[in-house]
């Protein structure tokens, strides 16, 4: 198991824009990935963000391999339209899981 975790950062002035977005159009890209095996899509409650939201985009996959594959393929067009059709308003940053043990 292999585990990618994408986090979208959106600022508050897109923040009605964004919502659609990621129920309606995020969510059909991520339901087409071959590559993911499974993945929890959740908006992210922290007191830690004081301006802004953000959401969350949780991937797993059967092997690094994988994995890589999407880093390398699908995650560039991902990043590319939600830029072109947000821009700065929002940022993309995404963290390698790398189990060390687990019970899923």
């Amino acid at each position: 198991m292999s585990v990618l975790s994408i986090t979208f950062h959106t600022t508050e002035n897109v923040s009605t824009d964004w919502e659609k977005y990621l129920t309606d159009d995020l969510h059909q890209m991520v339901e087409n990935l071959m590559e993911a095996e499974k993945y929890i899509l959740s908006e992210v409650q922290s007191n830690m963000i004081s301006e802004g939201k953000n959401s969350n985009l949780l991937l797993i996959f059967e092997n690094e391999e994988k994995r890589e594959d999407f880093v390398q393929i699908e995650l560039p067009n991902i990043t590319e339209r939600v830029h072109l059709k947000f821009g700065e308003n929002v940022m993309v940053f995404t963290t390698y899981l790398n189990p060390k043990k687990s019970r899923f």
